[in-house]
């Protein structure tokens, strides 16, 4: 397979991953068996960017009702924010976004609880070409934290290298987790 046909494999093939990435695989479970525990016992959910939503199914058992949401099913995260919900998340979708701030005002009106993980800028150093070309948007730890800041009261962040996540030296974090609560 050719590095182009590789890459959009990897974002919507679930067959790709487990046959030709599984570590890809485990990677991307354990971001969402995080937001799981994140947000376990929440009524009503919503997912921005799950794709086709097979990783969603780890969130799905631990709330009331998800609702998974992707661009490529018509939901355009910029214009049309969604309201009444509990919590909302997304996972891989941030370093996508180039309007930021209309983003994050989306998301703190969807719900009081919001869950962001994204690739740390630092972590583009060992980016693919072609994931380089589609991250337009990564942060440093702390420039995500201040960011979210401006949207929420409380912002926890959190580090995450292979499947684990800490609270670690933010540099050295291959992907980030910005825990967002009550926004203003």
């Amino acid at each position: 397979m050719g590095e182009r046909e590789s890459e959009n494999n990897m974002d919507g093939d679930f067959a790709y991953v487990l046959k030709d990435d599984p570590k890809h695989f485990v990677f991307t479970a354990s971001r969402y068996k995080f937001v799981s525990k994140m947000l376990a016992g929440k009524k009503k959910v919503l997912e921005i960017g799950a794709g086709e939503g097979i990783y969603s199914k780890i969130v799905e058992q631990v709330v009331g009702e998800l609702e998974v949401t992707d661009i490529k099913t018509g939901y355009d995260a910029l214009s049309c924010p969604k309201t009444g919900y509990d919590a909302v998340y997304c996972i891989d979708v941030f370093e996508h976004i180039k309007e930021e701030n209309t983003f994050l005002n989306n998301l703190s009106l969807c719900a009081p609880v919001c869950v962001i993980g994204t690739p740390s800028v630092e972590s583009q150093v060992y980016a693919s070409r072609l994931s380089k070309e589609g991250h337009v948007n990564c942060k440093s730890g702390e420039e995500l934290k201040v960011l979210c800041e401006k949207y929420w009261r409380h912002v926890f962040m959190f580090g995450m290298n292979d499947e684990v996540v800490h609270t670690g030296f933010f540099p050295m974090c291959h992907y980030l987790f910005a825990l967002c609560c009550e926004g203003y």
